[in-house]
């Protein structure tokens, strides 16, 4: 395995590296970056594409069993911290290529999915990516308006469940007539007299859940179009729930 050390903040390939972190570098480059052991062990165990890995520590690459084609660079710890979007990095990168395909609907479009309408929090975001993944789902959808799929806080909340399912970016109205013309039903989240209880539902293999921004809820032009809209009741005296609980509420309620 051949090494290449950088020692200066100032290599083009840390320069390369530091501008991943804006969404105007990753377009550019047409690759993202990722950090920490376990997003990188994951993105390894599930055959990812890795381009290149950077790491401070020679003897980590034991433990990180790359291919042939990956580039391998051993890193000083501050240019770790140069490139890194946390404030304690653990030394290990890894870059990876956005992917096209993302932007396509399926043509065979089916099984479970959830869709994010303007949801913006990375926190929420890796929630419910997290819940989605445990909870069995094929596929997420994110909207118009959410938080981009491959920002460096949204990656890292996400925790390596990204690559357990399909990730795709759309609008959530073309979406849903695809779901339509696939005879998958679509779900919204809202207070009204049309709404049903959760309680109601009937688990399925086959829903698009949407959900919808943290302040605002989702899209009354995307309410109008969905198959069923939902509440979940409460007796509490609380005005509402953080959009990632409520998410991890429905999807359990649905998969059969």
């Amino acid at each position: 395995m051949d090494i290449e050390r950088i020692t200066s903040n100032q290599n083009n390939r840390v320069k390369e590296w530091t501008k991943m972190q804006s969404k105007k570098g990753r377009v550019k480059s047409g690759q993202y970056v990722i950090e920490g052991w376990h997003i990188v062990d994951e993105a390894i165990r599930h055959r990812q594409a890795i381009k290149q890995l950077m790491v401070v520590d020679e003897s980590y690459l034991g433990d990180l069993p790359v291919d042939d084609d990956t580039e391998v660079f051993l890193i000083t710890p501050e240019i770790a911290k140069h490139i890194s979007s946390t404030e304690t990095p653990q030394g290990v990168f890894a870059v990876l290529e956005t992917e096209d395909y993302h932007e396509q609907i399926p043509s065979d479009l089916k099984g479970a999915w959830l869709l994010l309408d303007n949801i913006q929090d990375p926190g929420n975001i890796g929630t419910m990516v997290r819940t989605a993944d445990a909870a069995g789902l094929d596929g997420i959808v994110f909207g118009k308006g959410s938080a981009d799929l491959y920002n460096p806080k949204v990656v890292r909340s996400m925790q390596g469940s990204q690559f357990h399912m399909k990730l795709f970016t759309g609008d959530i109205l073309e979406w849903m007539a695809a779901f339509k013309d696939a005879g998958v039903k679509t779900y919204g989240t809202e207070l009204n007299d049309q709404a049903i209880s959760y309680y109601d539902i009937t688990p399925t293999k086959q829903f698009a859940l949407i959900m919808g921004n943290e302040g605002n809820g989702v899209d009354p032009a995307i309410l109008e179009k969905t198959d069923q809209n939902l509440y979940i009741p409460m007796n509490g005296e609380a005005e509402s729930l953080n959009v990632a609980v409520a998410t991890g509420i429905l999807l359990f309620k649905f998969v059969k």
